[in-house]
């Protein structure tokens, strides 16, 4: 099956070569971060002058490769001084002592590193450390609506929006296919099962497995509400599960490390400053988001609605966080440089009275920022509502907040 360019992606890792920085393609496992490497090597690879070293640490023939010596010989034996070299390898957290022969050739000239790594504990808040700094992140997320439609070669239409809602982004189900249902729960299921043995089971010895997914079946569950690791807990012992606050905190940790989840934080919107306190939680896929709350649920589409748009919102580049009011929550308070945006997202907007919560809460934000409200209302493409823009979800899934 041909790869297909993800040119978000593409353009993020050719921006930043020749610029003596190690690039580091991060996230879940089966967002198509190893097609992020192989798609650069297609692109690149009929280039005379280029020289490129490609390890694949989920390939058999890599198994030799266990710790940093093994990586630098490696290299060493295929690398060409006189070309320009591309040191690409995939998965990169499973090699121990990676880092240093990774630090050595940055320094040589005529060369680009690329690795790729799907827990975050490695390969972010410790990779200043382990890189000396000079490293460039790129966030590699499941497929947005308008690259759903180009893998499965599929109309916009309203079904297609729906399979997007229901079945998620994962780039492995355009060989799957979308025309069995069960074939595509059973790859979300095997996709999950993995994500939660090698990133959160195994790196970080978990004997309590019934507790952790109990905790990640609630977190689907409770999509876009508002709790704290003390809530949690008390709720747990109504259901007989006497853990604590600490561990609850730990474990969600451990979710967000393997990109499972997205914490959000808080932002005091009048105070126009960060509240430590009590956090928000999304899926960074959809799709593993209702496998786990239990498939197709007719009830969940405002969480599945609010859980897409924040992913898209981060695809758009935006820092976001959960904006607060003394009157009521906004849903999102989206920022970039010298930009500040506020989201509110529903799911129908039908009458007076659902009409004056959602537009009603963002007429109270004073100041003069653009404010929208996205929802699936028929036949809404942009409407201007007293100067609060209402989008229909497919229009900001392919053009943003325009």
């Amino acid at each position: 099956m041909d790869i297909i360019t993800r040119r978000q992606y593409a353009e993020k890792v050719d921006s930043w070569l020749g610029k003596s920085h190690i690039i580091v393609v991060v996230g879940q496992r089966r967002v198509g971060k190893s097609y992020v490497l192989k798609d650069f090597i297609q692109r690149h690879g009929s280039d005379p002058v280029a020289n490129i070293i490609y390890i694949d640490k989920e390939k058999r023939k890599f198994g030799f490769l266990t710790n940093g010596d093994q990586l630098g010989d490696y290299i060493e034996e295929h690398f060409d001084s006189s070309r320009h070299n591309y040191i690409l390898v995939d998965e990169i957290q499973d090699i121990e002592g990676w880092e240093q022969p990774i630090r050595s050739f940055r320094t040589e000239e005529n060369t680009d590193i690329i690795i790729t790594g799907s827990n975050s504990k490695m390969l972010s808040s410790e990779l200043s450390t382990l890189l000396g700094g000079r490293y460039q992140e790129i966030y590699v997320q499941s497929l947005s609506y308008l690259e759903f439609l180009e893998f499965h070669g599929l109309p916009d239409n309203d079904d297609t929006l729906q399979a997007y809602l229901n079945y998620g982004g994962l780039p492995g189900l355009r060989m799957v296919g979308l025309e069995s249902e069960e074939h595509v729960w059973e790859y979300l299921q095997g996709v999950f099962n993995t994500v939660m043995l090698k990133d959160v089971i195994e790196r970080h010895k978990i004997r309590n497995i019934p507790f952790l997914n109990n905790l990640i079946t609630f977190l689907s569950d409770t999509t876009g509400k508002i709790n704290s690791a003390t809530s949690i807990s008390k709720f747990m012992k109504s259901q007989n599960l006497d853990v604590s606050a600490n561990v609850i905190l730990d474990y969600t940790r451990y979710y967000t490390e393997a990109y499972l989840v997205n914490e959000v934080r808080r932002y005091d919107i009048p105070g126009k400053k960060l509240i430590e306190t009590n956090q928000k939680v999304y899926f960074g896929d959809v799709g593993l988001r209702n496998l786990i709350a239990g498939g197709e649920r007719e009830a969940d589409i405002e969480k599945v609605i609010e859980n897409v748009v924040y992913q898209h919102l981060i695809r758009l580049g935006y820092q976001v966080f959960v904006g607060e009011l003394r009157v009521g929550e906004i849903d999102f308070v989206c920022k970039k440089p010298n930009q500040t945006k506020y989201v509110q997202t529903a799911y129908i907007i039908d009458n007076e009275e659902t009409r004056d919560r959602e537009f009603g809460r963002l007429a109270d934000i004073k100041d003069n920022y653009p404010k929208y409200v996205i929802s699936m209302t028929p036949l809404v493409k942009s409407r201007d509502y007293d100067g609060i823009t209402h989008l229909g979800l497919r229009e900001f899934l392919k053009n943003g907040l325009s």
